[in-house]
């Protein structure tokens, strides 16, 4: 029985895309899992004010065209407790560092899994 070297080549590049495919769904779950986790880490290590904690339970996680996002809705005040400040009459308030560690987390997460993802 003769084999045709285009049936070949056309079984290959259909199992390449069925591949790639099941590749790319599963680093889309492994996204999804990853920024619904660190917006859930994020509301554990924010700092909590004494009268109500709004900021550490404003983190979301949120799918903006194919990527995910991780967001607060006061966002106003991420860069202010991440970094610190300048108080009204003079001197600095000391950063309260709590988003770093975890994007840094997040960011291994996600290279394990999508290593995962790739292997099988």
């Amino acid at each position: 029985m003769a084999t045709n070297i285009n049936d070949i080549a056309t079984e290959i590049n259909r199992t390449l895309a069925n591949y790639a495919h099941g590749v790319g769904e599963d680093i889309e779950k492994v996204a999804e899992k990853v920024a619904k986790e660190g917006a859930q880490q994020l509301k554990t290590r924010s700092p909590k004010s004494p009268g109500g904690g709004d900021y550490a339970k404003g983190w979301r996680a949120k799918k903006v065209g194919k990527q995910w996002v991780v967001h607060n809705v006061k966002y106003q005040l991420t860069h202010l407790l991440e970094k610190g400040h300048a108080k009204v009459n003079g001197g600095r308030v000391d950063p309260r560092v709590h988003i770093a560690p975890v994007e840094d987390e997040m960011i291994d997460q996600f290279i394990k899994g999508t290593e995962e993802a790739i292997r099988g």
